[in-house]
C-alpha cells in the first residue's frame, strides 16, 4: 500500500494561496483517478481506492500546515505505512515558480508543514514531489508570501503546470516507485523550463 498527502491549509480563503499548492496536486490526482467520495477521518480528509490492483490512500491534512506532521503520523499509525510509501506534494519558495522537483528524501528547509512533519515522525525518508512558488519578493515577509494567491499574477500558468505534472508524477509514484518518477518527472520540469511549456506525459 501507498500514500500521497497533499500539504496546505483547510479552508476556501486559502484554496488558491501558495502554500495550498499541494493540496490542489492532490485534488487533480483524486480526479484523474475518479476518487469522488473522501471522507474526515485522522484530522483530514481521506480517499481511498485502487490503482492496478494496488490499494491507494491520498490524504489532505487539516490541522493547518504547521500541525501537519499530527496527522500524517496518524495516517501512517492508521495505514501502517512507512515514510518510504508516503509521497508528499508541498509548496517551495527556493524553487522557481512552476518547477517541479521530485526527492526519495531531504530536510525541511523553511518549510513549516514538513518540519512539523519530520519532528512527529523521526524520519526524512519521504518522496516528495516539491512544486516551486518562487522567493518572496523585495519587501515581502515570507508568511504574506505563501498565503498570498498565486492566481493573479504573470507566473499563474506556470504554477498550474506544475501542479498538474505533480499529479501526475504522483500517479507515476505508486505504479512505479520513486527512483523511475525521478528520473522521467525531473527530466520533464527542465524540458518544460527550457521550452517555457510543459511536456506530454503518459504517466497517468
Amino acid at each position: 500500500m501507498r500514500a500521497l498527502v497533499g500539504l496546505g491549509n483547510p479552508g476556501p480563503e486559502y484554496e488558491l494561496t501558495r502554500h495550498n499548492v499541494g493540496f490542489l496536486a492532490l485534488d487533480a490526482t483524486a480526479e484523474a483517478l475518479g476518487f469522488f467520495s473522501p471522507r474526515r477521518q485522522l484530522r483530514g480528509m481521506v480517499y481511498e481506492g485502487r490503482l492496478r490492483g494496488e490499494r491507494l490512500v491520498l490524504f489532505k491534512p487539516y490541522t493547518y500546515m504547521n500541525l501537519s506532521g499530527e496527522a500524517v503520523l496518524s495516517l501512517m499509525e492508521w495505514y501502517k505505512l512507512e515514510p518510504e510509501e508516503v509521497m508528499v506534494y508541498s509548496d517551495d519558495v527556493d524553487l522557481e515558480a512552476g518547477q517541479l522537483r521530485i526527492r526519495a528524501c531531504g530536510g525541511a528547509g523553511t518549510h513549516n508543514g514538513w518540519r512539523s512533519i519530520l519532528q512527529q515522525t523521526g524520519s526524512e525518508a519521504f518522496p516528495r514531489a516539491r512544486i516551486g512558488i518562487g522567493a518572496p519578493p523585495a519587501g515581502w515577509d515570507l508568511k504574506d508570501w505563501v498565503l498570498s494567491r498565486w492566481d493573479r499574477d504573470d507566473q499563474t500558468d506556470l504554477i498550474r503546470e506544475a501542479i498538474s505534472l505533480a499529479s501526475k508524477a504522483g500517479i507515476c509514484f505508486i505504479q512505479n516507485g520513486i527512483q523511475l518518477t525521478m528520473n522521467q518527472y525531473n527530466l520533464k520540469s527542465r524540458q518544460k523550463k527550457e521550452n517555457g511549456r510543459p511536456e506530454d506525459s503518459d504517466a497517468g
